[in-house]
């Protein structure tokens, strides 16, 4: 069973992801520790992910976020509606890379930046440690480690 919940929970992420450089209207929560130690949380969309093993996010490299994840890169991602909740708890990490920046780029990123390689771009990598995930129709809880 927990096999097909968390197949069922990367569908989720991935439908609530940029697709084609569309946004799909999906969004996310990710929270980061601050740099006086509490959680603090932003909502995202995400722009690729791998079911729930990964997920990338565009921001800006002078974000609050990138300064915070500097000082301690344990995150939190969640998804939830009434229907679901899937709650990711891994790592972030920041990317600058060239080749993934000009990847992960989306026509919605116009608005903010110049290009994939403005400087003021970057990515952030969410790589999943453990989950809990509810899908509050079937009755199904699942937890574990990836």
């Amino acid at each position: 069973m927990s096999k097909e919940t968390i197949a069922k929970a990367g569908k989720v992420v991935e439908q609530n992801s940029t697709k084609d450089g569309k946004y799909t209207g999906g969004i996310s929560v990710l929270s980061l520790i601050d740099l006086e130690g509490y959680p603090t949380a932003s909502v995202l969309s995400p722009v690729k992910c791998d079911g729930i093993n990964w997920m990338t996010f565009s921001t800006n490299s002078n974000a609050n976020s990138v300064n915070r994840i500097a000082k301690c890169n344990r995150a939190s991602v969640c998804f939830a509606t009434v229907e679901y909740c899937i709650n990711l708890v891994g790592e972030v990490e920041v990317i600058t890379s060239p080749e993934v920046k000009a990847e992960m780029w989306y026509d919605g990123c116009a608005h903010y930046y110049t290009g994939a390689d403005d400087p003021n771009y970057c990515v952030l990598k969410f790589t999943t440690k453990r989950y809990k995930i509810l899908f509050t129709q079937d009755g199904v809880e699942v937890e574990g480690t990836l």
